[in-house]
């Protein structure tokens, strides 16, 4: 509610100039000689010094303006006590004058409206003093001053126009020392509210010397200000000294003279930079990572090829001479492949030997455990499958203190976050921030799509008042109470709401508006702080800035939209009355707009677009339920698929007996409940969940668990039928079972280390990911394989899927063979026969690694290029209300968010230099606070500070100024007395002021609290400062003192405990520019943090930012950081753990490659298209590592316990788990997340279509096409060994010879 922050005290201010030109008119004793102009308005006139020009006052318009005798007199010779009481205000008015006491008292009395304007800057009011005291009191007022015509009221002559002689060097002078002065209660030039914004001293004076209309403000008669007159006319222009700003004697603040000396040498705010260089190639501006990265690239690629091609050249003969070798070493091979049906016992071996496999101590006797634990499981399915679901089930009792955390504080800002400390100080020691209700018309473009026409019409404004009646009717139910805007809205200065709405300019009267017209609104936009017809009815000036949009720089006029905002009272507690019947009114504004307000507009050929302050949380918690069903089909779909592709399909008469729907339906089961015992767990133990945790660790753990369950099953079907059930179970388990363990223990520990992220959406969805892969873990290994031992007997006891129970009658070829004995699957031939030869050629090879790794460089590149943030639009359901709002916002808003410095102990004492370290009026330091945000604000691109602050402290130092003589005066007794002219005292004084004659109050020697005796080098003592501070902020403004604090600064200074020297919080506000982007929230929080934190080091004070932005956006100036720090610690972990199991630095090192390959290719399609970092893509990429090791461990794996050379390990591994990957990873998920395309909130398209596609197909091509081309090169020796070389067994080759065929 910039317009009721930024203008409040300003509704008393008249128009100055009106009054300061007519003052001398106001005349209390005429002098017996007269000299009567003639009717020309020329004859007759006398220019010579110590002669006046104007003389008492002969008449008035019909609007009550005085207007002057057009007669001449000569100056007379005032008393000792008047003339005192002139030289006190004009020092350069001496000896004779031409005004008489009372002449005198009324300027005086005029002038000290604009002396709180001006008074931080002494140099500039004594100019402008000059100017008024030399047209009214001068002796020499003839020589530079002619009144060329004259008009008659009541047979009186009257001036009706005048010339004023003034030396362009005045002119200069004066305009010079005014216009930089800053109008902190405004946040603004006062040059603004006393020359209308002149832009040099000629326009100036011709905004003062223009005649007003009737009842406008203004002057009553024409000036025409001159530089020179004619030599025959005996004129001379007045030409009294200016004074500079920068003159010591007449120190003005920094702020108020920014080219003195001594501010000019303090150094400029620096200008933000990126941070990156660039290099120009060209018409090209490429950065120097660009440049780098694509040297790089050349380099590596021409390495690399170049060994590509000696290592091809040089292996041509070699390989001939070893053809015949690898071909008896193929045929071993494949007569050990094809011979497969040895004793069991003879695969028993050493805990580090397994069918000749030389595999590490963890993998020895991981081997070891699950070769005993598949035989006891199988044995015993009933009781494992009774034991593991009753674990599970006892962790799903949790559920019932199931909570989610929706608050966005609570998400994304952690519990020892600065900008949640800072909030709660604000909140807590000054007020917490209103909250806000808004409405914003806007016009529609015609068809020619050119610029919108204007709303100001009459049409346009009578539909406001009829939306305002509306708004005023609404009646919300709370608890049986019926609460309207007036119960809850904002009255800073009386029974009227601060509604910033257009209506305020005719006092939201409609009467009004009969009476004035559509016009008297352009009146107001130029007249706001001055007419009071203008004023609003809750007694401030209305910024039309604040209730306009669609304009360009100050061009009213043309704006194409009414912004209508409710503030609304805020209370620090959330769940109290206050807030509850805020938030019952909000609902039932937002129903008015959705039912009544919008097709009224619409009807008007107008658009609407609406808020309150709970309409995001509310539009959150719909988006939660908008995408259900979506979600649903997506997790059906891929249900559907796993039950496809577990199953065999000999043939259709077939496939209800070897199809396995059961089984999938069972193993999805399983994962939802590995995801419900990890929620009910943490629910137990009272750590909320969030809307992340329930959309994204169910794909998670689906995608781990998919894979798990298709390697097992695959890995089993694989077995010899002539085996028995458990002995198959036993030699699936000890063929995947360690890859299976080192996948899924690298992904929890991922997760788990992450769980110490400060974040807290990414901490806690890192806790619940690591239990629930876990407990998908532990479930696969006993519970699932408990239920293959069921599906399979079910199987080979001819009974059908899903109904068990039922048992037919089958005989046909395949299923006398059995399942180990049938042919590949089709995913298995096309891995076999087409993919991995493809792989094996060295051409392709070449051309694959260079392809990729092109792409991660680029990738990196393209980092850099990644925005934090998250826009509002993406998270909110496609068809919300708020859609529209936050474009409208985007293009019609023409201010930035409130901005507050807030000090902390402010020392006021007169010890203490902390006063002059703060202000910014004269003799304040010149690398003040104050003033260090009046130098920030000339470079609003890089500081984000719109203008200079509005200064509660400044303003209390000029309202008790002496100068200020309207503002703080006291009565006899010495309680406060309220300027002449307000009616009646503040209710907060009036038992100070009981029983005190005012009239005689005022009259019996000066009612001013201080003189200039009185104070210590203008600065109050600690005992004026503590006395008079609760005075400034309980006195109204008004015309007489514009500078009093009530209203504006009621919740600027904290009191309690001020007693003692020390305020405990105090804030100085000023304005953001207008922020559109979310990377400008980001930067201007970096910017402001980066400025106070150097003011406060340069000051030795706390110093902290404060706007209501700042806790949500916090976390993206560290998102980098937080981001990094996640996946290094989530793939470290997978490196660590890789290394531990397989005891291979070669094996963990490729992995931890490609693992990082894929997440900078993630980075580098989040660039490309244009998805933001913040939590949901932290979460996402870390989602990512734990989904990438499904695709590289168990390639890695079966590649190092394959035979054979590089290539052939090579097909091998992908035969047996490549088919397994594609189809329980990359087809799965592929299914699965093409249906989120569907979804109706953005953030599910952005955040989860997009990305998770991204994951699958990068994961796909990393796993089955990357990696095997790195291990066909790269990889690591074989684990291996003949068997006949193991000491103490026999050979394979003799126990093939053995076996009879």
């Amino acid at each position: 509610m910039e317009a009721f922050d930024s203008c409040l005290r300003l509704f008393w201010l008249v128009s100055l100039f009106q009054v300061l030109i007519v003052v001398s008119a106001v005349i209390s004793e005429r002098s017996n000689t007269r000299f009567l102009l003639t009717s020309n308005g020329t004859a007759g006139e006398r220019h010579s010094e110590e002669y006046c020009a104007m003389y008492d006052i002969c008449g008035a318009r019909p609007d009550g303006k005085v207007l002057n005798c057009p007669y001449g007199s000569p100056s007379v010779k005032p008393d000792d006590l008047l003339s005192s009481k002139i030289q006190s205000l004009c020092p350069t008015i001496t000896g004779n004058i031409c005004c008489s006491e009372a002449q005198f008292d009324t300027l005086r009395t005029q002038v000290q409206q604009a002396i709180p304007f001006l008074v931080g800057c002494p140099a500039c009011l004594r100019n402008f003093l000059n100017l008024f005291c030399e047209l009214t009191c001068s002796p020499n007022q003839s020589l530079f001053i002619n009144v060329t015509s004259v008009s008659k009221d009541k047979n009186n002559s009257t001036v009706d126009g005048i010339e004023y002689y003034i030396t362009d060097e005045f002119g200069e002078g004066l305009y010079e020392s005014c216009k930089d002065v800053k109008f902190g209660t405004m946040n603004a030039q006062a040059i603004q509210f006393i020359g209308d914004g002149a832009k040099n001293f000629k326009e100036w004076f011709a905004f003062i010397g223009r005649r007003a209309a009737s009842n406008m403000p203004g002057s009553p008669f024409a000036i025409n200000f001159l530089p020179s007159a004619t030599k025959s006319s005996g004129m001379r222009p007045m030409d009294v000294p200016t004074y500079s700003c920068s003159d010591t004697s007449l120190g003005c603040s920094c702020g108020d003279c920014p080219s003195s000396t001594v501010c000019s040498n303090l150094a400029t705010p620096q200008q933000h930079k990126e941070g990156s260089c660039s290099v120009r190639i060209g018409s090209v501006k490429a950065k120097c990572v660009d440049i780098s990265l694509a040297i790089l690239y050349i380099i590596s690629v021409s390495l690399f090829f170049g060994w590509g091609l000696f290592l091809r050249t040089r292996g041509k003969s070699a390989s001939q001479r070893k053809q015949l070798s690898r071909n008896d070493s193929n045929q071993l091979y494949s007569s050990t492949q094809k011979n497969e049906d040895l004793p069991v016992e003879m695969l028993v071996e050493a805990p580090h030997v397994r069918n000749g496999v030389q595999l590490s101590f963890v993998q020895g006797y991981l081997s070891k455990f699950y070769r005993a634990y598949g035989t006891w499981v199988a044995r015993n399915p009933t009781l494992v499958l009774f034991a593991s679901l009753s674990a599970i089930l006892a962790l799903c009792i949790g559920l019932i203190r199931f909570k989610v955390e929706t608050r966005p504080e609570k998400l994304w800002v952690g519990p020892g976050s600065r900008a949640a400390a800072e909030k709660q100080f604000f909140d807590s020691h000054l007020a917490p921030f209103y909250r806000i209700e808004q409405l914003i018309l806007a016009t529609v473009p015609g068809p020619d799509h050119k610029k919108p026409p204007s709303i100001l019409t009459g049409d346009n404004i009578k539909l406001l008042f009829e939306i305002q009646k509306k708004v005023d009717g609404i009646r919300a139910n709370y608890s049986g109470s019926m609460v309207s805007l007036t119960d809850i809205c904002m009255k800073p200065l009386g029974q009227d709401c601060a509604s910033q709405t257009v209506l305020q300019y005719f006092k939201m009267d409609q009467t009004n508006y009969d009476n004035y017209g559509v016009d008297h609104v352009s009146y107001c936009f130029q007249y706001f702080t001055s007419s009071d017809k203008c004023m609003s009815a809750f007694k401030a000036p209305l910024d039309p800035s604040t209730v306009l949009g669609g304009f360009s720089g100050n061009n009213y006029s043309e704006a194409s939209a009414f912004i209508i905002t409710y503030p609304v009272n805020n209370a620090l507690n959330k769940e109290g009355n206050e807030t509850r019947k805020a938030v019952a009114w909000e609902k039932a504004f937002i129903q008015l707009a959705q039912s009544e307000l919008l097709p009224m507009v619409q009807n008007m050929n107008l658009t609407l677009s609406f808020s309150s302050e709970s309409s995001i949380e509310d539009e959150l918690k719909r988006e939660s339920t908008a995408d259900a069903i979506t979600i649903l089909i997506s997790y059906l779909v891929m249900f559907g698929y796993i039950s496809m592709t577990l199953g065999d399909m000999p043939r259709f008469s077939s496939f209800y007996i070897y199809s396995k729907v059961l089984l999938g339906l069972s193993g999805v089961i399983l994962v939802m409940l590995s995801v419900l015992g990890s929620v009910g767990f943490f629910s137990a133990i009272g750590v909320k969940s969030t809307l992340i945790i329930m959309e994204v660790i169910p794909f998670l753990v689906l995608a781990v668990g998919v894979d798990n369950m298709c390697i097992l099953v695959h890995a089993v079907k694989r077995q010899q039928l002539e085996l028995t059930l458990e002995s198959r179970i036993s030699n699936a388990l000890v063929e995947v079972g360690p890859s299976i363990t080192l996948a899924s223990l690298s992904e929890v520990l991922a997760f788990a280390v992450g769980s110490f992220i400060p974040m807290p959406a990414c901490r806690v969805f890192s806790m619940f990911a690591a239990l629930a892969v876990l407990l998908d873990f532990l479930l696969q290994i006993s519970a699932f394989v408990s239920l293959i031992v069921f599906d399979f007997m079910r199987a080979e006891d001819k009974r059908i899927d899903c109904f068990p129970c039922i048992r037919v009658s089958l005989t046909c070829p395949d299923s006398d063979k059995g399942i180990g004995h049938r042919k590949l699957g089709l995913l298995a031939r096309y891995m076999k026969e087409i993919h991995a030869p493809v792989l094996s050629r060295w051409g392709v090879k070449l051309v694959v690694t260079s392809v990729f790794v092109a792409f991660s460089l680029t990738s990196i590149a393209l980092c850099t290029r990644i925005e934090p943030g998250l826009e509002q639009k993406i998270v909110l359901p496609r068809d919300s209300y708020l859609q529209g709002y936050f474009h409208d916002v985007s293009k019609y808003l023409r201010i930035g968010p409130p901005l507050y410095f807030v000090v902390k102990n402010y020392n006021y004492s007169s010890e203490s230099r902390q006063t002059n370290q703060l202000c910014a009026i004269n003799q304040c330091d010149a690398d003040s606070l104050l003033n260090e945000i009046s130098r920030a604000s000339l470079k609003p691109e890089s500081s984000y500070i719109a203008k200079p602050a509005a200064s509660w402290l400044d303003d209390f130092l000029v309202w008790m100024s002496p100068e200020a003589f309207g503002c703080c005066r006291k009565f006899i007794n010495g309680t406060y007395c309220p300027p002449n002219d307000q009616d009646k005292l503040p209710a907060a004084w009036v038992d100070h002021a009981k029983n005190v004659p005012r009239r005689i109050a005022i009259n019996f020697g000066s009612p001013q609290c201080f003189l200039h005796s009185d104070l210590q080098n203008d600065r109050p003592s600690t005992s004026q400062f503590k006395e008079k501070l609760p005075w400034f902020l309980t006195s109204l403004p008004s015309a007489d003192c514009a500078k009093a604090g009530h209203g504006a600064y009621t919740d600027s200074v904290d009191l309690q405990g001020y007693e003692n020297g020390i305020i405990q919080a105090s804030s100085f506000r000023t304005y953001h520019t207008p922020l559109n982007k979310q990377v400008d929230y980001v930067n201007s929080l970096r910017a402001a943090r980066d400025f106070s934190s150097k003011v406060s080091k340069s000051l030795k004070m706390e110093i902290f930012p404060y706007s209501v932005f700042y806790m949500f956006f916090e976390q993206y100036l560290d998102i980098w950081k937080t981001a990094l720090i996640n996946l290094a610690i989530a793939v470290g972990a997978v490196f660590i753990v890789c290394l531990v199991i397989t005891c291979s630095l070669w094996t963990s090192a490729i992995i931890f490659l490609v693992l990082t390959m894929i997440v900078v290719d993630l980075l580098g399609v989040m660039a490309i298209l244009g998805i933001q970092l913040n939590a949901l893509s932290v979460v996402n990429l870390v989602m990512a590592v734990g989904i990438a090791v499904e695709f590289c461990v168990h390639i890695t794996h079966a590649f190092s316990v394959s035979w054979g050379d590089k290539n052939q390990r090579m097909k091998e591994a992908l035969t047996t788990m490549g088919a397994s990957v594609f189809s329980g990873i990359t087809l799965t998920k592929l299914v699965g997340v093409l249906v989120l395309c569907f979804s109706r909130t953005e953030v599910f398209v952005v955040y989860y279509f997009q990305m998770y596609l991204a994951l699958v197909l990068l994961g796909f091509l990393h796993g089955l096409v990357f990696l095997p081309v790195v291990l066909s090169m790269f990889g690591p020796p074989s684990r291996c060994v003949p068997v006949d070389k193991q000491e103490g067994r026999p050979s394979i080759q003799s126990l093939i010879k053995s076996r009879p065929t």
